[in-house]
């Protein structure tokens, strides 16, 4: 395994300081021939894969499954993602379900998809919803980038019907009187950051709110950012429930100094990105 992840870490240097979005995809195609190969190793499930530095690697809290996953950036300033969804065997034996970046052509970001038309992400971190009398699905928390001039974080959900993974689930309930949402997107302006993770203390979901820099901004997202307030999603009775305005301590972070305030007024619209 070692050996596999020695090449692995060579090929994804290659895929990375590649010139074009050719190459990248061409370096791209053998670094996956070869961890399909590393995979075949029946000890390779419990093999972390820590020098990797490129790679996603999240394991369910209930080790059944982990979720393998990487993007490549192309020359327009988008991203392609690739990922697999590796399961834990009795035998050991290989069992993968390979996830298919479809972004391009899901126009709803609603929809229910399976793994071959995968609304992709580089996952980094799995939150597992249980409830008593109901199969278990987990909420998949990830960075999804999106082009030159917005960033996008995603809450997906991944469950197992007849043993294949389904990606979206209705089960995030927003305020009164809208529509049950499958799977969440966070928009906003590509030089700012943004927080979204499992608070195991407050079983929440949270994150930033985001908020235009301007009432006349509203929709158009390369003009959104955090305005220092946050919201969660509470898992409550198998569903995620939209709760506003959670108090928390955001703590402080490299991207800090490029924060702009929406609600101050005396803040100039950036013109281009």
């Amino acid at each position: 395994m070692t050996k596999f992840q020695d090449s692995l870490v060579k090929i994804s240097d290659e895929v990375f300081t590649a010139q074009t979005t050719g190459a990248r995809f061409s370096r791209n195609a053998a670094f996956i021939k070869t961890l399909v190969n590393s995979l075949k190793t029946p000890t390779s499930f419990s093999y972390p894969f820590d020098s990797l530095k490129r790679l996603s690697i999240v394991k369910s809290p209930d080790n059944s499954f982990r979720i393998i996953s990487w993007f490549i950036p192309l020359d327009d300033g988008s991203y392609r993602f690739f990922g697999t969804v590796q399961m834990a065997t009795k035998d050991g034996r290989l069992k993968l379900y390979p996830l298919i970046d479809n972004t391009d052509n899901i126009f709803d970001a609603n929809v229910i998809v399976d793994n071959k038309n995968w609304y992709g992400a580089r996952y980094y971190e799995i939150v597992p919803v249980i409830v008593s009398g109901r199969q278990p699905y987990y909420v998949l928390v990830g960075w999804k980038g999106n082009n030159t001039k917005t960033t996008k974080k995603v809450l997906d959900i991944l469950s197992f019907e007849k043993n294949q993974p389904v990606f979206g689930k209705p089960v995030f309930e927003g305020p009164k009187g809208s529509a049950t949402k499958n799977r969440i997107v966070f928009e906003y302006n590509k030089l700012n950051s943004m927080t979204l993770t499992f608070d195991k203390t407050v079983n929440m979901i949270t994150f930033d709110h985001l908020a235009p820099f301007a009432e006349d901004m509203v929709g158009n997202y390369q003009y959104y950012a955090s305005d220092l307030s946050f919201d969660a999603y509470q898992i409550l009775n198998g569903t995620l429930k939209l709760v506003e305005n959670v108090k928390l301590k955001n703590e402080p972070n490299n991207m800090d100094e490029l924060y702009v305030d929406p609600k101050d007024k005396k803040t100039k619209a950036i013109k281009k990105l």
